[in-house]
């Protein structure tokens, strides 16, 4: 370990004289009213979700829309084995969001559905299979969509805000829209999530889509939206969760208040509550943990499913390096402040490397869930 720094008063009053130490004391000090308390009664739960749906909603800050046009087909074509469409929604005034449709040969209609989210810089057609993106390492692994819809599941792929074709002619630097939102008066992960809604909505609307099977998937930054989506939306009959559960206070404080990446922060939702209680407020829902994280907040979370009795609606899987309990070398350790990057990674069970959607968990399971093929 390398040698740690902390914030350190010096005062008799506790007090400190650097901002960053009063900010770092002033995190560590909240108290997040939201946050899920495994120990509320059974009952308390369906109040408490209403809660978090409804301040989530005020934190993404959705602006009012009046009614927009009609999703609109640009084309058709034929693949081995499923049908490639592409379609544009107007999910407000002066934007418009392309996505990719992929309905498999020969499939029971109405057939299940899912939305697919990329990481980062990923785009949809890289989701789709439709082209090899050199710069990623895990490219093959991360054709979620096509995967999906190789096992009987119309897979519906989209970009990230700024990415792919949302990049445009202009090429600002990635942190610019997140920064230039906050001036707006929004954030980021409200853009994404509001961009990609329409696009449930659509797929509801087709008579060849059961609306009561359709479920989000979303690896790394789009593991956010289709949380996000699935809060807010309890039609939404399955997630799957292609990262690790990462507590961001905890993260932020752990690291001495160093940047993460911009587009992650939502103005005052640490104050309220923190991902791990998205992730309990997705409860009874069938939920899907991939990479799994730090064992004290998956347990904290699976105590939503058990107090509603559905146990088995929610399955994680750790990265393989972290599968066996004797490697994650840290579980009973608290998080200690000052750590690098690298030093978080290893307390949260992260293999960095190897960080990419793991199709061969979450495939079959949604398949399972789906009731794909049936």
């Amino acid at each position: 370990m390398s040698d740690r720094q902390r914030f350190v008063s010096g005062r008799d009053d506790g007090r400190f004289g650097s901002t960053a130490g009063f900010i770092h004391a002033s995190l560590k000090a909240l108290d997040q009213p939201l946050a899920f308390d495994p120990e509320m009664p059974a009952g308390d739960l369906p109040r408490w979700r209403e809660q978090v749906r409804g301040r989530l909603r005020e934190l993404l800050r959705f602006p009012e829309i009046p009614p927009q046009p009609e999703p609109r087909m640009l084309w058709s074509e034929p693949r081995d084995g499923y049908e490639l469409q592409k379609w544009e929604v107007y999910p407000e005034p002066l934007a418009v969001v392309p996505f990719l449709v992929l309905i498999p040969d020969d499939i029971p209609t109405p057939a299940p559905a899912v939305l697919c989210f990329p990481g980062s810089s990923r785009t949809k057609e890289g989701l789709a299979g439709e082209v090899e993106e050199s710069d990623d390492r895990h490219w093959e692994r991360n054709t979620m969509a096509l995967r999906y819809a190789r096992a009987g599941i119309v897979a519906i792929a989209a970009d990230n805000p700024g990415v792919g074709e949302l990049r445009g002619n202009v090429e600002p630097n990635r942190a610019v829209p997140p920064m230039n939102l906050l001036w707006l008066g929004r954030n980021f992960e409200g853009l994404t999530t509001l961009h990609k809604l329409p696009m449930l909505e659509w797929a509801r609307s087709r008579p060849w889509i059961d609306a009561e099977r359709i479920a989000v998937s979303g690896h790394s930054l789009g593991a956010k939206p289709a949380l996000n989506m699935t809060v807010l939306d309890e039609g939404i009959r399955a997630l799957v969760y292609n990262d690790f559960v990462c507590d961001f206070r905890e993260r932020t404080i752990a690291m001495n208040l160093e940047l993460i990446a911009l587009h992650q922060y939502i103005p005052d939702f640490c104050r309220w509550l923190d991902s791990p209680d998205l992730l309990a407020a997705a409860a009874p829902r069938h939920v899907l943990i991939t990479e799994g994280g730090r064992t004290v907040h998956i347990e904290r979370i699976r105590r939503a499913w058990e107090m509603l009795g559905a146990a088995g609606n929610f399955e994680v899987h750790y990265y393989p390096r972290y599968a066996d309990a004797a490697e994650r070398l840290h579980e009973d350790e608290p998080m200690p402040e000052g750590l690098t990057m690298e030093e978080y990674f290893e307390y949260a069970n992260i293999d960095v490397a190897q960080h990419a959607f793991k199709h061969e968990v979450a495939v079959p399971w949604l398949a399972r869930v789906l009731e794909a093929g049936t």
